[in-house]
Formats: structure tokens, sequence, C-alpha cells
């Protein structure tokens, strides 16, 4: 079904070494809900046995009081899920778990392998037999197949085969496993809990539980965690270290550390960035909530123009809704967002917003703008035209959904029927977030992918809609 922006990935949360770990790692996963809202897992080990319970929906519906009393022990893991590869099934629901020669292992990944179906190919016909259709479970049967004695060599030999982008938690009856692929696409944080080992796909997960934030899991970093304490080590050759901007752009949390900054901060950078190229004479700014207020926030502190709520969100929007029998206009965006027409009328506005994927939600909202009297109405987005799909664990659509791949700025802003229309620059964005130099992902915007993919990007098709102009 088209969705108008960006999916979340999904979200892993681990702990060693603390008599309420599947309380705490309940915890960790409701602070990291916004990565994946699909399904949810946590497995528990209390040092002889492992003990899972997963469940489509979200973590404060399915964990309730009764069902953590089933998660005994001080190790667990746990994960948020919004589907990129595999279907949404509890099926696919993670952490995935598994017996046999290898052992008990768990295994929760956030993230993408580009290379998942060539491997799972090759292992059917050795007879492999996959019970999911998740790339996650390829590490495993790769890990099944390894010459190597040790339990960590054998991970290390499963995941010299695979490319792409993995954050990843592993647990045993008696050890924790995180990783970051060598590249760092997404991010994983170390954090400390009185004497307990805390790791997570954000900071914001410790301040819920009170942890202490240690530093970040390095690319290509490995640390084993059991009762000797925590073993670091640096297995892959060294690559570039290409970070997914759009963590920063839109994915984490306002609150999260990830990749050495705050990312508050750097969305304020944006919409600062953002004024500077886009300047207008204007009444208000306005953000479209929730994810484009800390860069209207920096748009209206560059320049000047006073911060208003001209739009407000319904947070009590579930995922699905019964809609009226007689047909609503813009039902769907009328849910999650009504103006303020007492703010808006009679104003000239500048809108905020973090992306554009179809342009039909940033087209609705328009027009809700201004039948809420609003004169003028400038957009403007705080990340460069999105033209290109990922491949590295993000739900983004194909190229020829993506209206900034086929249409021209001018198009899209007649479709959209704004005033005007700006993306923030190239140069922008890289202003912003590491000081001018590549040292990021974006190939969302530029089209260079970091790892290969055995599949052509698809060409751009018949558009969305029709007489754009």
């Amino acid at each position: 079904m088209p969705f108008d922006k960006f999916r979340e990935e999904c979200g892993i949360f681990g702990v060693f070494n603390h008599p309420e770990a599947a309380n705490l790692t309940y915890l960790g996963l409701y602070a990291l809900q916004h990565r994946g809202q699909e399904s949810t897992g946590i497995v528990s080990s209390d040092g002889r046995t492992l003990h899972v319970h997963k469940a489509m929906g979200l973590v404060a519906d399915i964990f309730t009081e009764e069902v953590l009393k089933t998660l005994p022990g001080s190790i667990a893991i746990g994960h948020v899920r919004y589907s990129t590869t595999g279907s949404s099934q509890l099926i696919n629901a993670q952490p995935f778990v598994v017996s046999g020669g290898i052992g008990n292992i768990a295994i929760a990944h956030n993230g993408n392998l580009t290379n998942a179906m060539e491997i799972r190919q090759e292992l059917e016909s050795y007879g492999s037999i996959f019970q999911s259709t998740m790339d996650t479970e390829v590490i495993i049967h790769l890990m099944a197949v390894s010459r190597e004695r040790i339990f960590l060599d054998r991970l290390i030999d499963a995941l010299a085969r695979v490319k792409g982008a993995y954050s990843l938690l592993l647990m045993k009856e008696d050890a924790l496993v995180a990783l970051r692929d060598p590249h760092g696409f997404r991010p994983l944080s170390l954090g400390r809990l009185d004497g307990a080992t805390v790791v997570a796909s954000e900071s914001c997960a410790f301040d819920l539980i009170g942890a202490t934030f240690e530093r970040e899991i390095e690319p290509g970093e490995i640390l084993y965690v059991d009762k000797e304490g925590v073993k670091s080590f640096k297995p892959f050759d060294p690559v570039p270290q290409t970070p997914c901007v759009f963590e920063y752009i839109y994915f984490a949390r306002p609150d999260s550390l990830i990749f050495g900054k705050n990312v508050y901060e750097v969305r304020k950078g944006l919409g600062r960035q953002l004024a500077r190229e886009f300047p207008r004479e204007a009444d208000i700014v306005i953000p479209v909530p929730d994810s484009g207020m800390p860069a209207a926030i920096g748009y209206a502190q560059e320049a000047g123009i006073p911060l208003e709520l001209g739009l407000i969100r319904n947070h009590y929007v579930g995922r699905t809704f019964i809609e009226p029998k007689q047909s609503i206009r813009h039902f769907g965006v009328k849910i999650k967002l009504n103006p303020v027409r007492e703010i808006l009328k009679g104003k000239r506005v500048v809108v905020i917003d973090d992306s554009i994927v179809r342009a039909t939600t940033g087209r609705k909202i328009i027009k809700m703008l201004r039948s809420g009297g609003a004169t003028e109405i400038h957009f403007f987005i705080s990340s460069p035209p999105t033209r290109f799909p990922c491949f590295y664990g993000i739900d983004t659509p194909t190229k020829s959904e993506l209206i900034a791949n086929s249409h021209t700025l001018e198009e899209i802003r007649k479709y959209i029927t704004c005033d005007t229309l700006g993306y923030l620059s190239m140069e922008g964005l890289r202003k912003v977030v590491d000081g001018g130099r590549a040292s990021y992902c974006y190939a969302c915007f530029d089209g260079r992918y970091p790892v290969e993919f055995p599949v052509d990007i698809p060409e751009p098709q018949m558009p969305l809609f029709y007489n754009i102009s």
C-alpha cells in the first residue's frame, strides 16, 4: 500500500547481568517504539534456558505484567520491528530463536542484508530449510554451516559472507553479543546500569531506565559480554564509514545521541541552514508535527520569525480506525492533524517538514492551511530531494513512487499548491552533519550506494498522479 512518509526500520535492546533483565528490556523497547510498530519480542535467559515471547502489535499492549513474569533471568534481548525484508507476519517477528548444533541462540537485527537472497538460494540448494522470510535468518544458517568450532568464530565467519547494514544483538544462555557492520549504517550504543551492561539502538532508551551512556559501539566492532566482562573485537578489514544520514533527519528520536551528535541539535542546525538558503518575509513559522519541530525551531531562530503551532497533531491515532460511511475529504490527514485558524488567518506562513515522499500528504496539508486562512504558504524541507530507494534497512518506495525522482521542483510545487517550495541543498546538509566531509550515506539523495546490491535500481515508471499542471 502506498505511503507518504518513510517507515521506521527496527529497534534493538539488550541487558546482561541484571535481575530484572526482561522488565528493563520492555522499558527499553518502549523508548524505541518509534523505530517499529508492527511486532515486538523479548527473549530472556536464566542461565539454562531461553524464554521467548513475541507478538504482533505495540510494546505496551504485548508485554503485560503477567507476560513479563514468564521471562525470567538476568540476560535479555528485545526487538521492535517494521518489516523491510520479510512480510509483516508473526513468523518474521524478532528476536529469532534457534536450537541446534550451534546451541540455543536468539538474534535481533536492525538493518538489511543486500545479498541475503543470493545466500539463501545457495544454502537451500544444499538442503537448508528456512523458517521465515527474514534476511536475518541467513546469518544463523551461515553459522550452522561454518567449519569454525567456537561460537564467536562461527559468527565472524558468517558475517564475512553477508553485505549490507546490520546492527545485531545475539544471546546465548550465558552471554550477550552486540555488533555493527563495518560501514556503521545503523546506530548502536553501549551503556551501564549499576553492574549491568545494556545495549540499545538509541541512547534515549538508557535515559528511561536510568542507565549511563558509555559510548557508541564502533563500526565493525563486536562486543562479547559474559561473566568475565566485556571484550571488544574488530575482526573485519576497515572500510569507509557511512552511517545513515536519515537517522538525523527523521528516524532517531530528538533526545538521542547517535553518530557522535545530539539529534535535536542536528535538526535545529538543518533548520537554521534552511533559513539561510531560503529567507522569506513571513509572519509565522510552523512545523509539520512532530518530526518537523526541531528544524522549524532552527529556522525561526535564524530568520527571526515567531514560531507557532499552526497544526495540532492528535497523538492518540492508532494504526487503524473506522472511517465514516459518508466520505470526508482528506479524512486520513484530518484525523492526525488539525489547523489552528486563529493562528493562521491572514498570515504569511513558512511551513517546515523533514522530507517529501509522494507529496500527497503535503498537498493535503497545504490545502488545510489555506482553508485555515493562510494567505501565503512557503513550504521548506530540511533535507534534499529524495530520489532513490534505500537498500539498507529503511522501507522506502521504488524510484517511480518518489516524486522528486520523476518531477521537477516546479512541478512538485504546483502539485502541492504552495506559493514556494524549497529543499535543503546537499551542500547545506553536509555542512551541518559532517562539516562538508562525505562521511555519511547519502544514497537516498544522490544514488551513490556504499555497498553493492544484486538487483538494478528500478527505473522511473508512470507517475503516481496525473494532470500535474
